[in-house]
C-alpha cells in the first residue's frame, strides 16, 4: 500500500485532523499537535537565535560600556541591533505558533495521518504496515519527537514535510511527529497499534544508550530513543 497524499487545500474537515471520516473498522488511538514552546526550541532553534542576538548586542554595546558611557550611550550603540533582535525572534516564535496550531498528528489502528501546512494544508497518510521503525527523541518536560522510517522506495519531499521531518535526512526523508507531549506514552500506543495492524512483534529498545546507526529490521518495528 503506497504512501498517499490525500491533501490539497481544503476548508472543511469532515473529522478533525483528517481529510475524510474514518471507516467503521478504523478508530483513533491518539491525536495531538506540537507544543509551541518545545517546537520553537527544537525545530526552529529559538534559544540559539536568542543567544546569537544577545552576543551581537553585547558586541555592539561593549565599546560604549568600556568608554564609561551612560545608559543613553549604551542604548544608542544598540539602537539598530536591538529592534532587529526583537523582530527576528518575534517572527520565529509566530512561525512556531502558526505551525503548531495548524499541525495535527493522528495515529489510528491502521495508519499515521499528518495534517500539515499554514497556508496550503495537506494530509499525508502513512500506513502502519509501511513503518519499519520509530525513533524516539525525548526533550524536556516529557515532550519529544517520534521519527518514522518507512519501508520501500516511497518518499515524501523533505520540503513538504518540514518541520515535521527528521533533520538532515534529505535523500530519504523520515516523517516526524515533532514536539508532542508525553512522547513515551505516545510511542507505546504507536507500537501497540503497529503490532495489531501487522500481526508482528515489536521490539522495544533494551538499552537506551545503544547507537542509533544500527541496521533496521524490516520485519519488526523498533521504538527506540535517539
Amino acid at each position: 500500500m503506497a504512501i498517499e497524499n490525500l491533501g490539497h487545500e481544503y476548508e472543511f474537515e469532515p473529522q478533525f485532523g483528517l481529510p475524510e471520516r474514518l471507516p467503521s473498522d478504523e478508530f483513533i488511538v491518539w491525536q495531538g499537535s506540537p507544543d509551541v514552546s518545545a517546537l520553537a526550541t527544537s525545530a526552529f532553534h529559538f534559544n540559539k537565535l536568542a543567544l546569537y542576538f544577545a552576543a551581537l548586542i553585547l558586541v555592539c554595546a561593549w565599546p560604549a560600556m568600556d568608554a564609561g558611557a551612560g545608559l543613553m550611550g549604551v542604548l544608542l550603540a544598540i539602537k539598530w541591533i536591538a529592534p532587529l533582535a526583537v523582530i527576528g525572534m518575534g517572527t520565529l516564535w509566530l512561525l512556531a505558533h502558526l505551525t503548531a496550531r495548524t499541525t495535527v498528528y493522528t495515529i489510528t489502528n491502521k495508519r499515521v495521518v499528518m495534517r500539515l501546512g499554514i497556508v496550503l494544508t495537506v494530509s499525508f497518510n502513512l500506513p502502519l504496515k509501511q513503518v519499519a521503525s520509530a525513533d524516539v527523541r525525548v526533550l524536556q518536560k516529557g515532550f519529544g519527537d517520534i521519527t518514522l522510517a518507512l519501508k520501500g522506495s516511497d518518499r515524501i519531499a523533505w520540503v513538504h514535510l518540514w518541520p515535521s521531518v527528521r533533520p538532515w535526512r534529505i535523500n530519504k526523508p523520515e516523517p516526524t511527529l515533532r514536539a508532542i507531549p508525553d512522547v513515551q506514552a505516545v510511542a507505546d500506543k504507536l507500537r501497540e497499534a503497529w503490532m495489531q495492524s501487522t500481526g508482528l512483534a515489536a521490539n522495544a529498545a533494551a538499552d537506551r544508550s545503544e547507537l542509533q546507526n544500527d541496521r533496521r529490521d524490516n520485519s519488526s518495528m523498533q521504538v527506540r530513543p535517539i
